[in-house]
C-alpha cells in the first residue's frame, strides 16, 4: 500500500512544476516564497472544533481560540476558516440573529463580560498573519443539538417559511423570497462590518434527503408556484432558487468589498459518472447545488470539493476527482479541495494527508492548495504535526494571487533603517498601505537568506543585528558562540488580491 501511494506522489509531482520543486531563489535573487492555500476549518456547530462546550467562561473561550490559532501558525498555515453562523444564530454581534446557544449555553444570551467572538478570531488571526474566511450555513435554522427552540430563535419567528423535518433539524425554505433576503442580509452584514478575507459556505443548501423521510416538504410550496404559471420541474425549481441566491451573493459581497473571496464546499461528486469512473451521492439530484455552474459562471472565487476519500479508492479517487473539478474551472478560479484528515488514522492518516498535499501541488502548480476538516487532529496528533512542520509544510507560503480581482502588483515599499540596542529597525510606508494584506521580510545572515511573513501594521520591523551559530560540541568542551552578521533586508507587500510588489531598494 504504501509503495502504491509513494508512486501516485511520484507521478503527481511529475504532473506539474509544483511549488516544491521550483528554483529556490527568484529573478531578483531573494528566496522565492511558495504559493500555496494552507487552511482548516474550525466548527462551532455542536461544540465540534470550538468552543468546546457552552456557555464556557469568556477568558476559556479566547484562551482556546488564541491555542487553536497559534497551533496553525506553528504549522505554517496561512488561512481559517471559522464557523461563525452554525444555524440562524450568531457567534458575533448581530440586529438580525440572536447569539448562539454554542457560545453561552443559552440562545439569545451575549457573553459575560461582553466581547464579539467573531471580531476576536478576525483580530488574532490577523495578528498572526492567517487570513479568516468566515464560514455561514445559509438555510440551516436549527440544530437538533443547538438547545431548546426559544422565543428568540428565527424558528419562532419566521415559522411560515421554515419546516420542522423528521431528524430533528429546522430548514429554511430556500425558494422564498423572504429567507433569501434573510439570509443574504445576514451575510452582508457579516461582510460589511467584519475585517474578513472571505465568506464560506458548506454543501448545506437543502438537506440531505436522510435529514426527512428521503425529502424535503415543500410540495405545497411547489404546487403553488405550479399553480402561478411556474413550469420548471421539481429539481430544476429547486436549484434555480439556490442558483440565484449564489450570485446575488456574489455580485453583493463584489460590490460591496471586491477583495472579498466567496468560496463555497460542495460534496465532492457533482454527478455519480463525472468523470465517468465514479460512483455515489448525487448532490445535483439530491442538494440541488448545480456547483457545476456556479464555478463555469465565475460566480465563486475558489471552490473546495469535499475530496474525503483517499488516493486508492477507485469509486471515488481523490486524484480523480480533482482532475474532474479542474477540467470544469475554464474560468480558472482557485480549486482548493478539502480533505477529511480525521477519517483516517496512524500511519495512515499521514500518508494520505501528506500524498494528498503533493498530488494537489502537482495538479495545480501555479496556485495549489486545500482545506483540512477538520483542526482537530491537528490539535492531537503530533505525528501528524511534525511530519507536516518537516515535509511540505516546512516553510511559510503567501496565498496565491487571484488575478481575476486585481493582477496588477503594487509599487516596492519605501524603508528606512535604524539600530537600537543590538536590533536593527526597519520602518516602512507605502502609498496604499491600507490595500495591503501581508509583509514579507527578508533577512541575510552570514551570506544565507531566509524570509518570514507578517501582518501589516503601523510598527517598525526588528531584526536582531547578530544571530547565534549553532556549532558542535568538540571533546565535550563547549565551544565559544559564532555569530552570523546581519547584512541585508528588504521588504515585499502583498495586496489583498494576493499580488506580491518588487523588493525594497
Amino acid at each position: 500500500m504504501k509503495q502504491y501511494l509513494v508512486s501516485l506522489l511520484i507521478l503527481a509531482t511529475l504532473l506539474g512544476c509544483s511549488s516544491s520543486i521550483q528554483k529556490n531563489t527568484q529573478d531578483d535573487g531573494l528566496p522565492r516564497v511558495e504559493s500555496e492555500f494552507r487552511a482548516a476549518w474550525v466548527a462551532t456547530v455542536a461544540n465540534i472544533n470550538w468552543p468546546s462546550r457552552p456557555g464556557m467562561p469568556v477568558d476559556s473561550q479566547q484562551y482556546e481560540a488564541r491555542v487553536i490559532l497559534d497551533s496553525l501558525k506553528s504549522m505554517r498555515f496561512n488561512a481559517v476558516i471559522f464557523q461563525a453562523r452554525p444555524q440562524a444564530d450568531a457567534l458575533y454581534k448581530s440586529e438580525l440573529e440572536p447569539w448562539s446557544y454554542y457560545l453561552t449555553g443559552e440562545q439569545g444570551k451575549a457573553p459575560e463580560p461582553f466581547y464579539d467572538p467573531l471580531e476576536f478570531w478576525v483580530d488574532e488571526a490577523h495578528k498572526r498573519g492567517l487570513d479568516l474566511h468566515v464560514w455561514v450555513n445559509p438555510y440551516r435554522v436549527h440544530h437538533p443539538d443547538g438547545g431548546p427552540v426559544t422565543e428568540t430563535s428565527i424558528a419562532s419567528k419566521m415559522d411560515s417559511n421554515i419546516w420542522k423535518l423528521s431528524s430533528g433539524f429546522y430548514w429554511f425554505e430556500p425558494t422564498s423570497k423572504q429567507t433569501q433576503d434573510h439570509s443574504y442580509a445576514v451575510i452582508m452584514d457579516i461582510v460589511k462590518r467584519y475585517n474578513i478575507d472571505g465568506l464560506h459556505m458548506d454543501d448545506y443548501f437543502y438537506p440531505y434527503p436522510s435529514y426527512h423521510n428521503g425529502g424535503f416538504p415543500d410540495s405545497v410550496a411547489y404546487k403553488a408556484y405550479q399553480n402561478n404559471g411556474g413550469k420548471l420541474s421539481i429539481g430544476d425549481w429547486r436549484r434555480d432558487a439556490v442558483n440565484t441566491f449564489v450570485h446575488r451573493l456574489y455580485v453583493g459581497i463584489k460590490k460591496e468589498k471586491p477583495w472579498v473571496q466567496l468560496g463555497i464546499s460542495p460534496f465532492g461528486i457533482w454527478r455519480p459518472g463525472y468523470p465517468e469512473s465514479v460512483k455515489g451521492f448525487d448532490q445535483y439530484e439530491k442538494l440541488y447545488a448545480d456547483v457545476k455552474l456556479w464555478v463555469e459562471e465565475g460566480w465563486l472565487d475558489y471552490v473546495a470539493p469535499q475530496l474525503y476519500w483517499s488516493i486508492n479508492t477507485i469509486p471515488q479517487s481523490f486524484p480523480v476527482l480533482l482532475g474532474w473539478w479542474n477540467e470544469i474551472n475554464i474560468k480558472h478560479r482557485h480549486v482548493w479541495p478539502g480533505v477529511s484528515v480525521a477519517r483516517f488514522t496512524g500511519e495512515k492518516r499521514v500518508d494520505e494527508t501528506i500524498n494528498q498535499i503533493m498530488i494537489t501541488r502537482g495538479m495545480m502548480p501555479e496556485a495549489p492548495g486545500l482545506i483540512h476538516w477538520s483542526i482537530a487532529p491537528h490539535m492531537k496528533d503530533s505525528a501528524l504535526v511534525e511530519a507536516l512542520k518537516k515535509g511540505p509544510y516546512a516553510k511559510e507560503a503567501v496565498i496565491p494571487a487571484s488575478a481575476w480581482l486585481d493582477k496588477k502588483a503594487p509599487v516596492a515599499p519605501e524603508v528606512e533603517h535604524g539600530t537600537e540596542m543590538g536590533n536593527w529597525i526597519t520602518s516602512w510606508k507605502h502609498p496604499e498601505k491600507n490595500e495591503l494584506s501581508k509583509v514579507i521580510a527578508f533577512t541575510e545572515y552570514g551570506g544565507t537568506w531566509s524570509f518570514t511573513i507578517l501582518p501589516v501594521t503601523n510598527e517598525p520591523l526588528t531584526f536582531p543585528l547578530e544571530k547565534i551559530k549553532v556549532v558542535p560540541i568538540v571533546d565535550s568542551l563547549e565551544q565559544a558562540p559564532i555569530y552570523d552578521i546581519l547584512t541585508n533586508v528588504k521588504l515585499k507587500v502583498i495586496d489583498r488580491a494576493g499580488n506580491v510588489s518588487p523588493a525594497s531598494k
